[in-house]
């Protein structure tokens, strides 16, 4: 499974007898005339340089998947989600969840692009740019750690080592407090300058569990370390991309088609920083979706909610 990027974003191809088994089990579920209505969630691709001997998901001995890019400049901190999840059980993903109202807070500090610059990029409002956004600063916080905050617009805290930094994190988890509050409480502000938007995927229509993702990338922080304190996972750890895809190929990691096409576009990265300052070109809104041509059928992106195959 492989996706294109850039000018060539789509990818179009016939559908196997495992993409009915494996990418979507009710395939033969027919569209509901009343979809349920996405919920907006984030997504973050946190990066650093590859530093070999640093981590045992890299690919040493040479054997790369095939179409895919084999350099290995980047890492990026994924998570293997536990079994027991209701929303892709076992895959490896990148740090992320569901937006929270109460994020929607316009006295939070704020460092980088405003929420109106936010919600041109992004194409959405101003209120759902600032929920999107800080939804993606908060669950990578609470899922390994790593806090794009600091004390103002031009720094980081990098040492989180105090009791009340992993008693807010549980709180957070818990939805005992909002990561707004929180910030605003610790005197933080929000450093949105560090993170840059790669893609916007939603679930179609006819998945039953939906939401409408913004993936976003951001530098590991100086001084800052992920863990894998999260519950909601059973591996947490740094990737490089082909090592990713050649588990997927091998039937070793289930990676779904959103987290497949984000892959692509990092492994073609010249370096991290490289790649969250310009994550290339931002193609809106996305669907991986089933497409019928006559009798053949066809797995394809679509975008903006319309058909981009002929």
């Amino acid at each position: 499974m492989r996706s294109s990027f850039g000018e060539g974003w789509l990818e179009v191809r016939p559908v196997t007898d495992r993409d009915r088994e494996v990418v979507y089990v009710d395939w033969n579920v027919p569209m509901p005339q009343d979809p349920v209505v996405p919920k907006l969630a984030s997504t973050v691709m946190l990066v650093r340089d590859s530093v070999p001997g640093d981590t045992k998901y890299r690919i040493d001995d040479g054997v790369f998947p095939p179409d895919f890019p084999d350099q290995q400049n980047i890492e990026v901190f994924m998570l293997r989600r536990a079994k027991s999840m209701d929303f892709v059980p076992d895959a490896v993903v990148f740090p992320g969840g569901r937006v929270d109202p109460r994020d929607d807070n316009p006295g939070l500090p704020w460092a980088g692009p405003t929420p109106a610059e936010w919600a041109e990029k992004m194409g959405c409002t101003e209120q759902e740019a600032r929920q999107i956004v800080v939804a993606a600063v908060r669950e990578v916080f609470e899922e390994c750690g790593v806090l794009l905050a600091g004390p103002n617009e031009t720094t980081t805290t990098n040492d989180l080592s105090g009791q009340e930094w992993s008693d807010a994190r549980e709180a957070l988890v818990r939805h005992e407090l909002s990561f707004a509050e929180f910030l605003i409480e610790m005197e933080l502000v929000i450093r949105t300058d560090l993170i840059g938007l790669v893609s916007n995927i939603c679930t179609p229509p006819h998945v039953s569990k939906r939401f409408d993702t913004f993936f976003f990338a951001a530098l590991l922080p100086e001084g800052q370390t992920p863990d894998d304190r999260t519950t909601e996972a059973t591996v947490a750890d740094w990737v490089t991309p082909a090592y990713a895809m050649r588990e997927a190929d091998a039937d070793r990691w289930k990676i779904v088609p959103p987290t497949v096409y984000n892959l692509t576009r990092l492994a073609a990265a010249k370096s991290a920083a490289s790649f969250v300052e310009n994550p290339g070109s931002f193609p809106g809104k996305m669907m991986f979706f089933r497409q019928t041509v006559g009798d053949e059928s066809f797995l394809a992106w679509y975008k903006n909610g319309e058909s981009c195959v002929d």
